[in-house]
């Protein structure tokens, strides 16, 4: 009975962390429509003025029918475009449903089942890791391999990805384009992120510094940074304080605003609002599934100044907070909560701190060659300090 108890399956603790699989087709499912929507509005709103002219010729008649026809088309033919797209996201969706209800009806821990169900999930988040990375092509052949296509979101990792390496390439027209597409969303969210883009591009104007470009620059600040709707007045004061400050500047904010690795700036921006508005998580899912791991194991210790690497003298298995791979991941989350400690029989604690088993630090200690009587730490190996056991340099512990 204990047994099946400690085995147990809560399906609803791991689907803490499964959110991300199902808003993501929700959200870009929303945009489909909505991009639908635009479609309809924007043809309709043409072939509805064609309509209400008044031709006065047969010519132009026959004209105005044909331009109308082709509006139509166009219009179809769009509307057949986000309708396979809705139709893949669908699909998607439905094989995401059925991966988290499979986990329903698995009953145990120890059920084949749940390794399965374990092992997809651990592709789908190496997937994620690589996109994340940049690693494109070999995430997409991993997810083939694997057959987590449905599971995985390749296709935005790879549409973000190209956008974040434009702007750090010192590129803004994919960034402002993606803008145009995610208005209404980026309006709701009281984004700034396309001002920010426009204010690069009046700061990409001025840099070049003749009449002609200068005259551009306050066309375009006057057109998108300063007066209208919903426009900050911000940015028009910024843009305007550079046209008093050239490129080689000291002063600060302008010598920022000059500085190349804005770009770096802006590629971050972009990141935080595309995952923002797609409700992705800003840190791989990789990470935030080992840190829920790590806390388990976390004690006060694994940071400490008697952290050190694990020896394979004392035999004692390899600490993963300790390691080398998860020690900074490890940092930040919160230490574990134990009501029962695990020592070893009759413990002794050095006088560096370190605690072991009294017949097991004996038998380390003739392994190294340490004389009778005097006592060194396993861990740090043939170079460790040496003290005398029998003048109690060695205390006992005692665990309340």
């Amino acid at each position: 009975m204990s047994e099946m108890t400690s085995t147990k399956l809560d399906p609803d603790a791991h689907l803490v962390l499964e959110q991300p699989l199902l808003r993501l087709p929700h959200e870009l499912l929303r945009k489909n429509l909505k991009s639908a929507q635009r479609q309809i509005e924007s043809t309709n709103k043409g072939i509805t003025s064609s309509l209400a002219s008044d031709p006065k010729k047969p010519a132009d008649a026959l004209a105005s029918l044909d331009a109308t026809l082709a509006k139509a088309q166009n219009l179809k033919r769009k509307l057949e475009a986000l309708h396979s797209e809705e139709k893949q996201l669908h699909r998607q969706q439905k094989a995401r449903i059925d991966h988290l209800q499979s986990l329903h009806e698995v009953q145990s821990l120890a059920d084949v089942k749940y390794d399965s169900w374990a092992h997809h999930r651990l592709d789908r988040l190496l997937v994620d890791y690589l996109l994340r990375q940049g690693y494109t092509a070999s995430a997409r052949q991993l997810a083939s391999e694997k057959h987590v296509e449905d599971l995985t979101d390749v296709p935005v990792f790879e549409e973000c990805g190209r956008i974040e390496q434009s702007l750090r390439t010192g590129r803004v027209q994919e960034a402002l384009s993606w803008c145009g597409e995610n208005k209404q969303a980026l309006k709701k969210t009281d984004s700034k992120l396309e001002l920010e883009l426009r204010l690069q591009q009046f700061i990409e104007m001025v840099r070049e510094g003749d009449m002609g470009k200068l005259m551009e620059a306050i066309a375009h600040a006057r057109k998108h940074l300063a007066g209208g709707t919903g426009q900050d007045v911000e940015f028009g004061l910024r843009a305007g304080g550079l046209l008093a400050h050239p490129p080689d500047t000291l002063i600060e904010p302008y010598y920022s605003m000059y500085a190349k690795d804005r770009y770096s700036h802006l590629a971050q921006s972009f990141l935080k609002t595309h995952h923002d508005l797609l409700s992705l998580p800003s840190q791989p899912l990789l990470h935030i599934a080992l840190s829920a791991g790590l806390s388990a194991l976390k004690t006060p210790t694994c940071h400490s100044v008697h952290a050190v690497q694990p020896s394979t003298l004392t035999g004692a298995p390899v600490c993963p907070i300790c390691s080398t791979e998860l020690n900074e991941l490890a940092r930040g989350v919160p230490y574990a909560h134990h009501t029962k400690s695990c020592m070893e029989d009759d413990s002794v604690v050095l006088p560096n701190g370190r605690v072991f088993g009294r017949e097991r630090l004996r038998i380390l200690n003739e392994k190294l060659g340490v004389r009778k009587g005097r006592v060194r730490d396993p861990t740090e190996g043939m170079s460790g300090d040496e003290w005398n056991w029998e003048d109690a340099v060695v205390r006992r512990v005692y665990i309340s």
